[in-house]
């Protein structure tokens, strides 16, 4: 065997092996996400995608194998991919079977799961949206989804899942997804908590909204004026006012029971909005001690102060 002494230098031990071969990259899991327009398949690609899948949408089939390899040089950092094949790309629908051949060829473990809903529940649905359905063209929606259901019948056969959406509605279909690929780990949920000034108006995108108004404003300090929540003087200021603690302690209580029912609803990103008058002190600071103890309750969390510097 030969080896290599502290300066480079080639040592003989006597015996000899054959080098060392690099360790093949890891192949991805991979799961293919089709079945029939209108029944969930964005909602069953956006649960994967919570529960860290890397999800493309529409790709052709015939790219699929090149997906797949493209993730086993990634060196692990995308481990599980899902594809969503669907009639939009019919024009390459043909080359899906190759393209699973060349899978199994390769070894990769993946799995077909179809979506699948009654004619009456997908009619109702293109109706709701007021969008024809893709394949119609100049009949009806009917015509649209008989069609379809011919070109999917194979696939469908050669389905690992089959999920029948008539009756389900989006919470119903993520944790039936939830059951399937998420394993024993309980889904993770991930927080926005944003600051903001009520004279900018509410955020257009905030679940929960809290008002800190309800504390003396360091405005009003002049020693305090110049700086923000983020600063130690304001915060300590926010903190010492009788029962700006007992709301942190009390709402991070009632955030953990929000948040057991979000992750029971298939809800994994959620705002929490703390406002105050200009957003610049006392909804910051309680925006940040706020996001510190969601931290600690394992919510990976973010902050974003607004409004804070429009002054």
């Amino acid at each position: 065997m030969n080896a290599h002494d502290g300066d480079g230098a080639q040592v003989s031990t006597g015996t000899t092996t054959e080098p060392a071969q690099a360790a093949e990259p890891a192949i991805p899991e991979l799961v293919i996400i089709s079945g029939m327009s209108g029944a969930g398949r964005s909602t069953a690609a956006k649960c994967l995608e919570d529960l860290g899948w890397f999800v493309v949408d529409n790709l052709p089939p015939a790219l699929i194998p090149t997906m797949v390899e493209l993730g086993a040089r990634s060196q692990g950092n995308v481990a599980r991919i899902a594809v969503v094949v669907d009639v939009r790309g019919r024009r390459f629908f043909d080359n899906l079977r190759q393209s699973l051949a060349d899978l199994e060829a390769k070894h990769v473990t993946r799995r077909i799961v179809f979506l699948e809903s009654s004619d009456d529940a997908l009619v109702r649905r293109f109706e709701s949206v007021r969008r024809p359905h893709p394949l119609q063209g100049d009949g009806r929606i009917t015509d649209g989804i008989n069609a379809e259901r011919d070109l999917l019948r194979e696939l469908r056969g050669d389905a690992d899942l089959v999920i029948d959406t008539s009756s389900l509605n989006v919470h119903e279909l993520r944790a039936k997804m939830d059951a399937q690929f998420a394993g024993d780990e309980e889904p993770e949920l991930r927080a926005t908590v944003m600051s903001f000034g009520y004279k900018y108006g509410l955020p257009v995108d905030a679940d929960l909204v809290v008002d800190m108004r309800f504390l003396p404003n360091p405005h009003w300090v002049p020693e305090l004026r110049p700086f923000t929540g983020l600063n130690e003087e304001v915060s300590h200021f926010v903190f010492s006012q009788p029962g700006a603690k007992e709301f942190l302690d009390r709402y991070t209580e009632l955030l953990q029971l929000i948040a057991a029912g979000y992750r029971r609803e298939g809800k994994r990103y959620v705002t929490i909005a703390v406002g105050c008058t200009g957003g610049k002190h006392r909804s910051v600071a309680m925006s940040e001690k706020l996001a510190a103890r969601l931290v600690t309750e394992g919510v990976e969390t973010v902050v974003v102060h607004r409004d804070m510097g429009r002054e």
